[in-house]
């Protein structure tokens, strides 16, 4: 491939070249084209690279799962809960869960560790999460397996504060419950 200051030393060279006779004069101007051309045609061109495709990787990913995103809706502060994610082996060889990590402290990951799974098989991963802030959370958590590959799910939700003091008694009700004794 051509460089843009190779290009230009070629081009003053041949201009330089050119300038003092008529034939040559023609001649740049069907030689200037070619190498303009060609110029440019080489900083565009891609390198045919071959590249060996994965067919375990083309079609769908070899750790399924039924959902990716859990929303545990409005939730009430202090109160832990927890959701089961449903995992697959969609690939041809044994599927193994290494590692399950959350974002967070207030995330915890249950899996079946050292378990192997065959293909078509099925395991689960529980995550739980302790609501202790309130607001809105989205916490992820990366599923790490078969070595180097990762996945990740994400739990959202929002903790809404739970009052200090029970609701006030109600005076109707009361009231009720004494013409009934």
């Amino acid at each position: 491939m051509i460089t843009a200051e190779q290009f230009r030393v070629y081009l003053t060279v041949f201009v330089s070249l050119t300038q003092y006779s008529k034939v040559q004069w023609i001649m740049k101007k069907i030689i200037l084209p070619f190498l303009f051309v060609f110029y440019v045609s080489s900083i565009y061109a891609q390198p045919a690279v071959a590249e060996k495709i994965d067919t375990a990787k083309v079609g769908e990913e070899v750790l399924g799962m039924t959902e990716t995103v859990y929303d545990f809706g409005k939730i009430p502060q202090g109160k832990p809960v927890t959701h089961i994610f449903e995992v697959i082996n969609n690939g041809k060889d044994s599927l193994r869960i290494s590692n399950v990590q959350a974002s967070c402290g207030c995330t915890t990951p249950e899996w079946e560790r050292d378990q192997v799974q065959a293909p078509g098989k099925k395991t689960k991963i529980t995550v739980g999460y302790n609501a202790a802030s309130e607001g809105q959370f989205m916490k992820y958590i990366t599923v790490m397996y078969n070595g180097n590959q990762q996945k990740q799910i994400t739990i959202k939700g929002e903790v809404w504060k739970t009052p200090l003091n029970s609701a006030p008694e109600n005076a109707a009700l009361k009231s009720l419950k004494e013409d009934f004794n």
